[in-house]
């Protein structure tokens, strides 16, 4: 297992599992018995064959889906449905085209009922955390697909989100635009410490992003690697494309690999 910092969870998991019936009367065994332990603050990135489990277990965190065995927790409360404090950022932004991108920001503190005073400079304050500080008052189709999935992840930081979980977010961007968002994430996700649950089918982006790297096994699917991402390329990260040329990042890099194909 991971060497994480030993602080309070944020998300445990406990012999959780997951089994379908198919139309046909078939049962498909998707999630194998899992534990895991997420500590507050921590990048975590998860890869693995399709089908492995993924967004199984990324739905389980959300709520949107029971276990059908085990038991998963935020913090100390059991998750039976969703909650404001674990937000979710599609692979397509679900943005609402007849409001203002700063409205779409505002929509999760609307329905909290926070006051439109308040909820319109907060909603403002995140735009210009992700760089969209001009564009509060355009529509959604007016943005690029990587401003808008900017607006995206300001909607779940406005909303008080502890915990921001990410089904391959980037997956539809092209490769220069999802580098400089993958950069702008980790920026946020270091100054403001959210602990982030990341879906990815590539390496290189778990690598770069995560923390910590969960491999998942084909189906059923179960953590076949736990892999904390060392120091040195943590720091690393500072250099941008260069660290993905760093010794330790090619390691990583072929060592999970090496554990999704076998």
């Amino acid at each position: 297992m991971s060497d994480a910092p030993a602080t309070s969870p944020v998300v445990t998991l406990d012999q959780v599992s997951q089994r379908f019936v198919t139309d046909s009367g078939d049962v498909v065994h998707a999630l194998a018995e899992t534990d895991l332990t997420i500590p507050q603050g921590q990048f975590v990135c998860v890869v693995g064959p399709s089908g492995c489990g993924k967004t199984t277990l990324l739905k389980i965190i959300a709520g949107f889906l029971a276990p059908t065995g085990g038991s998963a927790h935020y913090r100390e409360q059991r998750i039976t449905k969703p909650g404001a404090e674990r937000g979710v950022v599609f692979q397509q932004p679900n943005l609402y085209p007849w409001f203002s991108v700063r409205d779409n920001v505002a929509l999760g503190m609307r329905m909290r009922k926070v006051g439109k005073k308040e909820r319109t400079e907060k909603a403002q304050e995140h735009l210009e955390l992700v760089g969209l500080g001009d564009f509060g008052d355009a529509k959604p189709y007016e943005l690029s697909g990587g401003m808008q999935q900017r607006a995206q992840i300001a909607r779940v930081l406005a909303n008080e989100t502890d915990v921001i979980l990410m089904d391959e977010p980037f997956g539809a961007l092209d490769a220069i635009t999802r580098a400089q968002v993958q950069v702008d994430l980790l920026r946020i996700q270091r100054a403001e410490q959210r602990t982030v649950f990341f879906i990815t089918h590539d390496v290189d982006e778990a690598v770069f992003l995560g923390d910590r790297v969960l491999v998942m096994s084909a189906r059923p699917g179960r953590v076949v690697l736990d892999q904390e991402v060392t120091l040195s390329a943590q720091a690393g990260r500072v250099l941008g494309e260069d660290m993905r040329r760093l010794p330790e990042f090619v390691e990583l890099r072929e060592k999970i690999a090496g554990a999704i194909e076998h």
